[in-house]
């Protein structure tokens, strides 16, 4: 081979490997009430290619529906899941970041020491963000889900301080309208507070059911949602760890699968027979399911006490399952605004 072809072919070589390292790299950090997620990624035909991710169990708003405060455990515990972030962020090199807090940091009075610690030991700014740029950013991440043949759909988010809705017309062609949507404060550690705990009787399941039915009966009567369903007009998509918990137990899975559970099916009768069965359980025995675990053994029950409730106000035939949400949205919005 001519030397300079071969050179030249070098430094072509080297000039594609440098573009490709200097390539922008995009992180997204999701503090919620229960979870710390975190997504790194760069952009890739059609989406992105994640590179690192974490997550962990913080219970950041645990106590909170009691006292309106952030405890001093609940953020040491997330605040040393931050630190795993901030680390990571730096070690990826990340260029564009955007982290945000949810529900538990929205309510709470002591909310803006905590933001100024974190940020102070961890590197990380973080931004509270509102029940509505919520919804947005979680259907931004798992819209690609929603089926063309329906002309409206319901999204939720079950999370640990409230629940996400929003109410869609889905337009050819185009991107989903979003017609309403509301939070409700029904998530699975307020309502484990509140009615359950480790061990929930049939009685506080009831009640869990009937709370989440009252909180979203406004949003039924202003929007009419249930003659939509009548008419076979309705999808309903859920992107939570419930419905995914749910789905992965449906499925009978010996560990969890992203794979297997992200954008799968659930049948609503198939739902409920799952959730009769783990609201029948005791705390260990949910723990023992390996798409439960100790972690989420108590806040599981409060997670099916809102589908059920959903489905009764609502009663589809099925429901489509999102393992994607409000990270995914973040990094579909931060490699936009880059142009990649």
């Amino acid at each position: 081979m001519d030397l300079q072809v071969q050179s030249e072919r070098q430094n072509d070589t080297g000039r594609l490997r440098s573009s490709a390292l200097a390539r922008p790299v995009f992180a997204a950090l999701d503090l919620g009430t229960n979870n710390c997620r975190l997504l790194i990624a760069k952009a890739a035909p059609g989406g992105f290619r994640v590179i690192d991710a974490f997550s962990r169990i913080v219970r950041l708003g645990e106590g909170l529906s009691r006292q309106d405060r952030l405890s001093d455990l609940a953020m040491e515990r997330t605040i040393a899941a931050l630190r795993v972030c901030g680390s990571k962020i730096e070690r990826r090199g990340v260029t564009a970041a955007r982290a945000v807090g949810t529900e538990a940091c929205r309510r709470a009075v002591n909310c803006g020491e905590f933001v100024d610690t974190v940020e102070r030991e961890t590197g990380i700014a973080l931004e509270i963000i509102s029940s509505q740029e919520e919804g947005r950013l979680a259907l931004a991440g798992c819209a690609a889900l929603l089926e063309g043949q329906s002309p409206y759909a319901l999204v939720f988010d079950i999370g640990g301080g409230s629940t996400e809705l929003m109410w869609l017309e889905l337009v050819p062609g185009g991107a989903p309208r979003i017609l309403d949507q509301i939070s409700i404060r029904c998530g699975v550690i307020g309502l484990t507070e509140e009615f359950g705990g480790p061990e929930v009787t049939p009685a506080m399941y009831a009640r869990m059911v009937e709370a989440v039915a009252d909180a979203i009966a406004p949003f039924e009567a202003r929007n009419r949602i249930q003659r939509r369903v009548a008419a076979g007009q309705v999808q309903m998509l859920g992107t939570s760890g419930t419905v995914t918990t749910l789905a992965g137990v449906h499925l009978g899975l010996c560990r969890y699968d992203r794979r297997a559970v992200d954008g799968s099916y659930l049948r609503i009768d198939h739902a409920r027979t799952v959730i009769e069965h783990l609201v029948g359980l005791d705390f260990d025995g949910r723990a023992r399911h390996p798409c439960i675990g100790y972690d989420r053994a108590d806040l599981v029950v409060a997670g099916c006490a809102v589908l059920e409730a959903l489905c009764d106000v609502w009663p589809v035939e099925r429901l489509r399952i999102a393992d994607r949400g409000l990270r995914e949205g973040i990094l579909v919005d931060l490699i936009g605004s880059a142009g990649e």
